[in-house]
């Protein structure tokens, strides 16, 4: 077995436990973290059932991102969906056989690398030509855009430039997944398309892509606007009332 596929056999695994290990910690902390104050954003529902489809406005069609900014939100919007098809493409690498709806979307997910790029590229010039943005951008937020479009750049490279034995590959990540390690293509493109992604799994839970399972965890979102109806009162404050009260 060559040296190349022992190392990225282990920087998989190490990037896995990392990356799993690091979402769980985060998710822990958000669902831990009292909301001391009644803070949703009005117009805000007054009902569960209304903050579920608020949520899921949210979630699918970045219903306030819209609000703010239609062009932002364009190029926002247009990369997720554009990610979500790509990543249904991918799914292929990791069931045998393949099932029907994976099968489906393959034609899809390979052009929607091009949207891809583009919601990047303008996600990009957004932060280098808005000043208000640049303002507030740090030197992470112009690396984490350039190492997806590096990922999404090389993956398009491998589709329509530089083909490699994806049967091969295939064979690697089903190795991998069953303890059985196969060899891996050694093509350049392909090395440097995996590089990406084992180090965006390892930054993930410590960056600010960290805000899909945080929105879900806002308080400005997930509160019900009962304050006239029910008391807000966080767990440690109630505890600190019953103890002056004694």
């Amino acid at each position: 077995m060559g040296i190349t596929t022992v190392i990225f056999a282990l920087l998989f695994y190490i990037a896995t436990i990392i990356l799993f290990a690091g979402l769980g910690y985060k998710i822990y902390q958000y669902a831990t973290t009292p909301a001391p104050l009644k803070i949703p954003t009005m117009p805000a529902p007054r009902t569960k059932g209304g903050v579920v489809v608020r949520m899921l406005g949210e979630v699918v069609l970045f219903k306030s991102l819209f609000r703010s900014n239609k062009w932002i939100w364009l190029f926002g919007y247009v990369f997720h969906v554009a990610l979500l098809l790509v990543t249904i493409r991918h799914l292929r690498y990791f069931v045998e056989p393949t099932w029907w709806w994976i099968d489906l979307a393959q034609p899809f997910g390979k052009y929607a690398g091009f949207a891809m790029l583009l919601g990047l590229a303008g996600l990009l010039v957004r932060r280098i030509a808005v000043e208000r943005i640049r303002y507030i951008s740090a030197p992470s937020d112009y690396l984490m855009l350039v190492l997806l479009l590096m990922i999404g750049a090389t993956g398009l490279m491998m589709s329509f430039v530089t083909h490699t034995d994806i049967v091969q590959f295939k064979a690697f990540m089903l190795g991998l997944m069953y303890f059985d390690w196969q060899p891996i293509p050694t093509d350049f493109v392909l090395l440097a398309h995996l590089s990406g992604v084992i180090l965006l799994m390892v930054i993930f839970p410590f960056s600010k892509l960290l805000h899909a399972p945080g929105v879900f965890f806002s308080p400005t979102r997930n509160q019900v606007d009962n304050s006239r109806e029910q008391r807000h009162i966080a767990p440690w404050a109630a505890e600190l009332e019953a103890s002056r009260s004694r």
